[in-house]
């Protein structure tokens, strides 16, 4: 009854936080004598610090409404392109120059971890002016009513290749964090089908490949529980009202705890200043609100895919092991032959270990040389290698670069050969 108690206290908070949101606006009305004093300001920003720290945060838009190509601004349209039940494939449609139309056609696969696809909004926004950006953007799990069916590991995988199948030839996945196994998995699958819409490339950010590797606190902790533990103790059913009601899920208010209990004297930190901020009046507080805004904006995800992906990733480590299977079938790394690979991790992330993401260079054995690269990000932690001031200087063009490279229009024609007859093809 965790989730239905959950539901009812933020119910019952309701009129309070609608009481402090309309005080707070009074106190910082400029109509109010009070609203410039030292304590006009200091309970004007207890008031939104109640109403902060109450609410439900809904999920963000990505807002990128404009790109700059070369020395261009050009507007950018966000549609949905391809729907399931528990994704929608967004593409960033840009007004885009004839010069600009043959840039490279990169799917990110955000991942499905608790926060929105929103998170990857300065993902988006970096890579943009250089590419035809489309991006997963997963359905919260207690959106969806019990009519839409389930959704496992094994139908994440379906979901990738069925996107990539709808993209066309010289696609360029890149997967951030979670997904990099699915990727990975869907890439395979595909290359041993000989399927000739693989992926060109694929590019796998701080993802857990292999968790055994450079150990952190969350693998640990999936180390110390059962799969049985995991299922009695975070496995909960959506409360009415919601779509969802009666889906078992794994709650996103729980990962969003996981999360902050990990950097919980930083959070604390951030929100005395944000209180301070609000106090002294500086001007300094909206990157707060914009940062915890996305932060405390969390999604539940089905419980067959989070104890599906707990089990294989983090206790059994089927993907490393060669023993991850997919509809029944073992998933090969070694079928990769012709999907050039890009590892990127960050030096400090306390998420993926260095050496986690990597490890796929080391099971996707037939990659030839010259199709393979890994870079380490210094001094970054795990939000940094997909995101920030380093992520857009060194780590995007990295990115650009080795997409490009490996393009596969842009490889010369094969050359002609004798085939039994003596025609040339």
């Amino acid at each position: 009854m965790f989730y239905q108690l959950y539901e009812l206290n933020h119910a019952a908070m309701a009129p309070f936080r609608a009481a402090a949101d309309i005080m707070r606006f009074a106190y910082a009305n400029p109509m109010n004598p009070f609203s410039n004093t030292p304590f006009g300001r200091t309970i004007a920003a207890s008031l939104e610090m109640f109403e902060r720290t109450t609410r439900r945060y809904g999920k963000p838009e990505f807002g990128l409404k404009q790109t700059t190509i070369g020395d261009k601004t050009v507007s950018v349209r966000e549609e949905v392109v391809w729907s399931r039940p528990f994704c929608n494939l967004l593409h960033f449609a840009r007004n885009a120059p004839a010069a600009s139309r043959n840039d490279p056609r990169i799917l990110i696969v955000a991942p499905m971890s608790g926060h929105y696809a929103t998170l990857l909004r300065g993902t988006v926004e970096a890579l943009l002016p250089s590419a035809d950006i489309y991006i997963t953007d997963w359905i919260d799990a207690r959106m969806v009513p019990m009519t839409g069916g389930t959704f496992d590991f094994d139908d994440y995988v379906d979901y990738v290749i069925e996107m990539l199948h709808f993209l066309g030839h010289d696609t360029h996945v890149v997967a951030v964090c979670q997904p990099s196994v699915p990727v990975l998995a869907a890439a395979a699958v595909m290359e041993e089908a000989r399927d000739p819409l693989s992926p060109a490339s694929m590019t796998l950010m701080g993802g857990p490949i292999d968790t055994r590797i450079n150990p952190t606190a969350v693998n640990k902790l999936a180390q110390e529980r059962s799969l049985r533990w995991f299922s009695d103790n975070v496995i909960m059913n959506v409360p009415w009202p919601q779509p969802g009601f009666m889906r078992p899920v794994y709650p996103g208010f729980l990962q969003l705890s996981g999360f902050m209990s990990m950097n919980l004297d930083r959070h604390l930190v951030a929100h005395k200043e944000f209180f301070m901020h609000l106090v002294k009046n500086d001007g300094e507080p909206e990157r707060h609100r914009d940062f915890y805004d996305e932060y405390l904006a969390v999604m539940d995800l089905t419980a067959e895919f989070y104890l599906q992906t707990v089990e294989e990733v983090f206790i059994k480590h089927s993907l490393p092991k060669g023993e991850l299977m997919h509809r029944g079938k073992r998933v090969d790394p070694a079928a990769i032959r012709n999907v050039a690979l890009l590892t990127v991790e960050g030096e400090n992330d306390d998420i993926s270990g260095v050496g986690q993401t990597m490890a796929a260079q080391t099971i996707c054995v037939n990659i030839p040389e010259d199709m393979r690269m890994h870079y380490l990000q210094p001094d970054v932690g795990h939000y940094g290698v997909f995101n920030g001031s380093r992520f857009r200087r060194e780590i995007a063009p990295r990115i650009i670069d080795f997409v490009r490279q490996h393009s596969r229009s842009a490889v010369k024609p094969p050359i002609p050969r004798v085939i039994k007859g003596g025609r040339t093809g």
